[in-house]
């Protein structure tokens, strides 16, 4: 299993990254699978350097703040229109309730756009499991103001754990445990950010790391472009016994 950053800007597109996207691709059957967790701002350009977007085999949203959903209008837009079509039926969708209408209302009106035309959508709820070619992806609800979800995506005996925008919480020990890669929200900076509820800090998410046991890589994301990458490391690396990595725009990790 592959897994390309192809955003992981916090909040809002960053000068040197989109916002946040990850494509995650596995070999199977003969062919290239690929699914896409989240769509940020700015990530559907940069997605286009390493795949045609209307060729995803479906699209994970972990929730529906701008910076990680609203480029499904782009894709809207370049399903619909692409010379020729894009050769497939509608795109798989998972996010929370009521996404279609979400999109629609976003992109135009609901009663115009034909988005239910384009894309297939299907509901998260907390322990959902559902299958994609080789991918066995569980959503678990996480802490955040609006309806969130990690996502954990197994395949060909590799773990991915993607916890979406989220502070402390229960769901992050079965997202994580075993994890071969966890792509940890890291937003917040301890002594800075005092709020609970909306994100960790680098600090946090490796003691989400720990409690859960096993994990094999933590990477830190969802950094704002106004945070030191470094900080963020370094108050990660206090709590995590081995290396801490911060993604990488572009960067692909092999699991």
């Amino acid at each position: 299993m592959d897994v390309t950053i192809v955003g992981c800007s916090g909040s809002f597109a960053g000068p040197e990254s989109p916002a946040s996207s990850y494509l995650v691709q596995c070999e199977h059957q003969g062919r290239t699978w690929s699914i896409v967790l989240d769509l940020g701002n700015g990530a559907l350009g940069a997605l286009q350097r390493h795949i045609r977007p209307y060729e995803v085999d479906a699209v994970l949203l972990s929730h529906l703040h701008v910076d990680h959903y609203v480029d499904l209008c782009g894709l809207y837009v370049m399903m619909k229109y692409v010379p020729g079509g894009p050769g497939r039926d509608v795109l798989p969708t998972w996010g929370p309730a009521g996404t279609g209408e979400h999109l629609a209302r976003v992109y135009g009106s609901v009663d115009v756009e034909n988005v239910f035309g384009v894309f297939a959508f299907h509901d998260l709820s907390d322990g959902a499991i559902f299958r994609i070619g080789p991918f066995t992806v569980t959503a678990l609800r996480v802490r955040h103001p609006v309806e969130a979800y990690g996502f954990r995506v197994e395949a060909e005996g590799r773990t991915l754990a993607y916890t979406g925008d989220t502070d402390l919480c229960e769901a992050l020990t079965p997202l994580m445990t075993g994890a071969d890669l966890v792509l940890a929200d890291a937003a917040f900076v301890e002594g800075r950010d005092a709020v609970q509820g909306i994100h960790l800090t680098g600090r946090r998410a490796a003691q989400a790391a720990v409690r859960a046991g096993g994990v094999r890589r933590l990477m830190l994301t969802h950094i704002p472009a106004w945070n030191d990458p470094e900080q963020c490391r370094e108050q990660a690396q206090q709590v995590w016994s081995g290396p801490v990595e911060v993604a990488k725009p572009g960067a692909t990790y092999q699991l």
